[in-house]
């Protein structure tokens, strides 16, 4: 089973990409070492303050890959550096 989720946050104590990108890389390198899952920017790129993030994982059963991603998703979510817009999940 594969679960897929999109996460959008909102860093407003970026004032360039500089600061955007350390905070981004931060997390996304914590992410990877925590939990079981791929994850990578996908959108927003060159905003300041916007940052799409794609997380993907993958077990042999649903309950599993969703229990593993919910996690990660809570751990980002838990930086007081930024704060979740949105989230969208699929099954594939």
């Amino acid at each position: 089973m594969i679960v897929y989720a999109d996460c959008e946050f909102l860093i407003p104590t970026a004032h360039s990409l500089k600061e955007k990108r350390a905070v981004l890389q931060r997390m996304l390198t914590r992410t990877k070492q925590k939990y079981n899952v791929s994850i990578s920017e996908l959108d927003h790129q060159d905003t300041w303050q916007r940052t799409t993030i794609g997380i993907v994982s993958i077990a042999s059963q649903k309950d599993a890959a969703e229990r593993e991603l919910m996690n990660a998703i809570r751990f980002l979510e838990s930086n007081p550096e930024w704060e979740c817009i949105n989230i969208s999940k699929e099954y594939l």
